[in-house]
């Protein structure tokens, strides 16, 4: 595995490679990686014959500094990890180098999807998303890139970026990867103390019961029922539930059978904050 610090090494490493009719396959992360990752780069080595991994933990995305502050680093954990799954190429770039001096967020239109969900409690989060998503496309030039479902209102904006800026790469949505007790990988899951980590597939356990009350209930009485569902959770603390429009991400209150829906959560163990998502029939 090559690993370059520098954009100017990548791309000339990635030019000679492209020469070669290569096919570039991408998988940007901010380290601290898991099975996760690991699932999205084997996916990657499928579809594409060079593999590129970033590791870049993006300031403008934090909306708060502790989290970034807090955010593990496991760099020759991740390397060992990269390795172990025939990683091509490593970028372990600097804030400098991505962001030359100026750590600041370009302002993005994502029409409205950036305004749903995690938008409404992580202010700015999305132009710290697309703002490193596009420098990182623009260095690396992938014919494809790969991101879980588990930020799935990410994946939708990051399609989004990828139509209004005209960029040249396919996005690749992956499926979420679970631990064996249905908890949604995540780098912050190492941070979760063992009363936490206990209580945690509690969450998915939820969403898997209104997978099932989808067919019949309202989506308004599910809403309720979740939050009354975590009301007394000793370890667990709801911020938001929704069930919404895969393509609009807007909260929805009746079902109409030409639409796909997704139920989303966000909820705190302790300040440690978890996300998923589930996949919803109703017909």
């Amino acid at each position: 595995m090559k690993i370059f610090t520098t954009k100017k090494d990548l791309k000339d490493c990635l030019s000679v490679l492209k020469l070669k009719k290569e096919t570039i396959g991408f998988v940007p992360t901010m380290g601290a990686l898991h099975e996760g990752h690991l699932s999205l780069i084997k996916k990657a080595k499928q579809k594409t014959t060079v593999v590129v991994v970033s590791i870049f933990v993006n300031p403008t995305q934090f909306d708060k500094k502790e989290d970034l502050l807090k955010y593990p680093k496991t760099f020759d954990n991740d390397t060992k990890l990269l390795e172990s799954v025939g990683c091509d190429v490593l970028f372990f770039p600097s804030v400098d180098e991505i962001y030359s001096g100026n750590v600041v967020s370009e302002k993005f239109n994502f029409d409205g999807l950036e305004h749903q969900m995690e938008g409404k409690f992580r202010a700015g989060h999305f132009d710290g998303v697309g703002t490193v998503v596009k420098a990182l496309f623009n260095i690396v030039a992938p014919d494809k890139a790969f991101f879980g479902q588990k930020d799935f209102q990410q994946l939708q904006i990051i399609k989004k970026l990828v139509k209004k800026q005209r960029l040249n790469v396919k996005i690749k949505g992956c499926a979420i990867y679970r631990d064996q007790d249905g908890l949604a990988m995540s780098s912050r899951n190492t941070r979760l103390n063992d009363t936490q980590r206990i209580a945690a597939p509690f969450i998915y356990k939820t969403l898997k019961k209104v997978r099932k009350k989808f067919g019949t209930e309202s989506a308004v009485k599910i809403t309720a029922w979740v939050e009354n569902q975590f009301k007394n959770h000793p370890s667990l603390k709801l911020e938001y539930f929704t069930i919404a429009d895969e393509k609009s991400l807007k909260t929805i209150e009746t079902k109409e059978s030409d639409k796909k829906y997704r139920a989303f959560i966000a909820v705190f163990a302790g300040d440690i904050r978890l996300i998923d998502n589930i996949r919803l029939k109703h017909n």
